[in-house]
């Protein structure tokens, strides 16, 4: 065969996300009642209680859903909480993974289900878990599979202990078992109870920490061919590391449940680093930021998504779905730019054709990821 006619014959395979499925529990929680649980049960003085409410009002936040029916129950009507003054015995890690390996593979299903919609779980080859609010072994990834009736052949991978920014690397991770397996149908499955690691220390951090994260799951389809009249190209990502912010965002294992750090200073030093984050990634495209149109922003917080749009000198209503997602669920941790960006997907028409999207998330290191989507 003629070189020319080879190298035509081979077809420049590629990724794109092609469904959107998310969940949330039954539980939906105002900010106003889960300060007042807080403000109760953690036994505050005045001068910490008012912090604590400033925290929650400032958060941009109006409601958030747990798997918990205790943060909208009174004292005694308490099912996972002890009915006993300051929560004690608080409840222990074992306590926690039984509640998160019951309730996690419920909005997982959920999720999945919406997702695959008609499809056929046959036709998916590989199965992707993401989340770091719980871990076990047989582990989210096993369950699904007897759940969904996935074929037992599925190829099975787990992100677990990235954070807020895990589902870049779910997507990454799709992105090249596509290009590498033609045929390829990768579901992303992605959970976090964020809720059932509610701490009771009375620092700046924990009640921060305590004032923004909420509980759901978010599942995407992505797969080697465009299947409907509108998808996500995947095209490129670009990850970069804040050394000096390692100690600002943390997230570890302690005996009552697992404990987050998370600074005041984290939007000033993603403001130092998120331009060159941008400009780095475009480059790779040979793209400049005109050519953005959709813009998909992890809700971390409501300070850091104002220092984004001054750097990328964007408006709110530029970063809407970000705020929405926020507003009424808070940060949900991996699954929350699924949810952002499920709602520009189904807002996609065929005009629309063509046009880029950014995508953003931030989480422990401090790490930085950034993704360009085209729809197509």
């Amino acid at each position: 065969m003629p070189i020319v006619t080879y190298f035509r014959a081979i077809k420049i395979m590629g990724a794109y996300i092609t469904s959107f499925g998310t969940s949330l529990p039954e539980y939906q929680v105002s900010q106003k009642n889960l300060a007042r649980f807080m403000s109760t049960n953690l036994e505050l003085d005045e001068i910490k209680i008012k912090e604590m409410e400033v925290l929650f009002r400032a958060s941009g936040i109006e409601t958030r859903h747990t798997v918990l029916k205790d943060y909208s129950a009174e004292k005694g009507d308490f099912s996972f909480f002890p009915n006993t003054k300051g929560l004690e015995p608080f409840p222990s890690v074992s306590s926690r993974m039984k509640v998160f390996r019951k309730e996690a593979l419920k909005l997982s299903l959920d999720a999945s289900w919406k997702c695959i919609g008609s499809s056929s779980v046959n036709s998916i080859s590989h199965l992707i878990t993401v989340s770091c609010t719980g871990m076990y072994a047989p582990g989210l990834d096993f369950d699904l599979v007897k759940s969904l009736g996935l074929p037992h052949s599925v190829k099975r991978t787990s992100i677990n202990f990235m954070g807020c920014y895990a589902a870049f690397n779910a997507l990454k991770l799709a992105n090249d078992i596509c290009k590498a397996n033609i045929g390829a149908k990768v579901l992303i499955a992605s959970v976090e109870l964020c809720s059932i690691h509610f701490q009771k220390d009375d620092d700046v951090d924990t009640m921060l920490a305590n004032a923004l994260f909420g509980d759901g799951a978010a599942s995407m389809i992505v797969e080697g061919e465009a299947t409907n009249s509108v998808n996500l190209k995947i095209e490129n990502f670009h990850c970069d590391l804040m050394i000096e912010g390692e100690q600002e965002m943390t997230w570890g294992i302690g005996d009552h449940g697992f404990e987050m750090t998370l600074s005041t200073y984290i939007p000033d030093l993603i403001k130092k680093g998120v331009k060159s984050l941008i400009d780095n990634l475009l480059k790779t495209l040979e793209l400049d930021s005109s050519q953005i149109q959709h813009f998909a922003i992890h809700p971390g917080g409501k300070k850091i998504l104002e220092v984004i749009e001054a750097e990328l000198n964007i408006s709110k209503e530029d970063n809407k779905h970000a705020y929405q997602i926020m507003k009424n669920c808070g940060n949900m941790s991996s699954p929350t730019i699924l949810f952002v960006l499920e709602r520009i997907f189904v807002a996609l028409e065929e005009k629309d054709k063509n046009a880029n999207i950014l995508g953003l998330a931030f989480g422990p290191g401090l790490t930085l990821e950034s993704m360009i989507l085209k729809v197509s």
